[in-house]
């Protein structure tokens, strides 16, 4: 076989299987319609209300830990059947400060714990299960550092569970600095489409959904039904979702309950963020894929786990097709419509037009004319999944080969919600790396790519070509601008 059928074989293996992604994302728009009206509802209200334990894990989050103090204190629910653990495993001043409001709200007669960790085993999944042996609930409401619970989020959420096979539900995130920058208006627009189309698919088809790790409710038997919290993967929330269903405990979504939390308002930080959510799913998919095809839940259940748990292996083959493109634009000297129907539609129909409408939809839902701002921050939400790619590479690189990370990386929290606050000079950062180099040096590979399809007349390659570059300069750029 020739160099030239070799590389448009593997550019054609690599596109269609990044199209399969694709047609499976629109699966979830189809199944989101299709079930759309499936409201889940309780099925009675508790006479006497339960007890709750509220567990708040912390690591150094001083710029945003007191504010969710101030929120938590404010639950509507009586305060002889509420319990709160700060499970704060801080190095730094965030101690001072959560001992300090601990304290005050403790005066009021709030039933709030301050539980503080020198040893750091098993990071956030360790402070949840150590806070587990000292709670009194029931029930156990979850919420990061960055959240502000909304008030009523108990009496919406608590009833759901007068049904014994409810294990856990959990609620739609909101973002309280949607607005602060085009970054954060990107990653609100991809969580949306996670919270609004994905989630609510999955539920309410009957298919598996996960805990989010923070604004869920659990049923204290569930988790230990499910072997407890478990720290061999960065992403435990999602490992003890499906040992739990795995289980046989039902899981509720309620994407009209809305908590809002910050978004990352550094590159480098939601990058830090995305790496572990890519690790974690892959460790998770190694983990419990071979149990989850062995056990006797339905087909249906076992593809759409098999497509959630390994939906982060996109990136990696992104990554490739990135590599392919322009050996590709040097050895097609021929760009008919044959090869225009054969090669560029699969990749914009199983691709472009999938992601436009699930993202689409999403805003849609939310709101009724959402869809039209959506239409112009397109471009970037693609351009942005595309210079993920070399980070979410070698996270998902790490997941297969069990690399261990180490010190689990939190993700740096500022307290900003305006556009004009200045986050800069806080003391939190990201960790540097030399993965926004490798990042620059592939915007200059695709300019260079765009520069010869021009010359080459492969004109419909172009567009394609140009979010290629515009997402890795993007990328790239404002990691090393704003680690400075």
């Amino acid at each position: 076989m020739t160099l030239e059928k070799v590389l448009i074989a593997s550019y054609l293996t690599v596109l269609l299987t990044l199209a399969l992604y694709g047609f499976h994302r629109s699966t979830l728009v189809y199944l989101y319609y299709r079930y759309k009206r499936n409201r889940p509802t309780p099925k009675s209200h508790f006479e006497e209300l339960p007890w709750v334990t509220v567990q708040l894990p912390l690591f150094n989050e001083m710029y945003v830990a007191p504010r969710l103090l101030d929120a938590v204190a404010k639950l509507d629910w009586p305060r002889d059947r509420l319990e709160i653990q700060v499970l704060d495993d801080s190095t730094d001043e965030t101690q001072e400060l959560c001992k300090a409001k601990v304290a005050e709200l403790a005066a009021t007669g709030l039933d709030i714990q301050y539980i503080h960790r020198t040893d750091r085993t098993g990071f956030k999944a360790g402070a949840l299960e150590n806070g587990l042996r000292t709670s009194k609930g029931e029930f156990v409401l979850v919420f990061d550092a960055d959240f502000l619970p909304n008030p009523t989020v108990l009496h919406d959420t608590v009833h759901f569970f007068t049904d014994d096979k409810v294990g856990m539900v959990q609620v739609r995130w909101g973002h309280v600095n949607r607005d602060y920058s085009q970054l954060t208006q990107v990653q609100a627009l991809m969580l949306d489409g996670h919270f609004v189309i994905e989630h609510t698919a999955r539920n309410r088809s009957g298919r598996f959904f996960n805990f989010n790790g923070t604004a869920g409710i659990w049923r204290r038997c569930a988790i230990d039904d499910a072997g407890g919290w478990s720290h061999d993967t960065l992403t435990e929330d999602m490992d003890l979702s499906y040992r739990a269903q795995l289980k046989g405990w039902r899981f509720v979504y309620l994407p009209d309950v809305v908590s809002d939390a910050e978004l990352p308002v550094e590159m480098n930080s939601f990058k830090s963020q995305q790496f572990r959510w890519a690790k974690g799913s892959i460790q998770v998919a190694k983990k419990l894929l071979p149990t989850i095809m062995r056990s006797d839940v339905s087909w249906s259940v076992k593809s759409e786990a098999f497509f959630h748990l390994t939906n982060n292996f996109a990136y990696p083959l992104l990554l490739l097709l990135s590599i392919l493109l322009l050996p590709n634009l040097l050895v097609r000297t021929r760009h008919g419509w044959r090869e225009v129907l054969i090669i560029d539609l699969p990749l914009f129909f199983g691709t472009t037009l999938s992601i436009a409408s699930f993202y689409i939809t999403s805003q849609r839902e939310i709101d009724r004319d959402g869809w039209q701002r959506t239409l112009k921050r397109l471009p970037l939400v693609m351009s942005l999944g595309i210079g993920l790619c070399i980070n979410q590479t070698r996270a998902v690189v790490e997941a297969v080969f069990g690399r261990s990370s180490g010190e689990f990386v939190r993700t740096p929290k500022h307290g900003v919600r305006k556009r004009f606050e200045v986050w800069s000079a806080k003391k939190y950062r990201a960790s540097k790396t030399i993965i926004p180099l490798v990042e620059v040096f592939f915007a200059l590979y695709f300019a260079l790519a765009l520069v010869l399809a021009a010359v080459g007349g492969h004109w419909v390659s172009m567009p394609f070509l140009a979010l290629f570059c515009l997402g890795f300069a993007y990328v790239g750029v404002l990691s090393l601008h704003q680690s400075r």
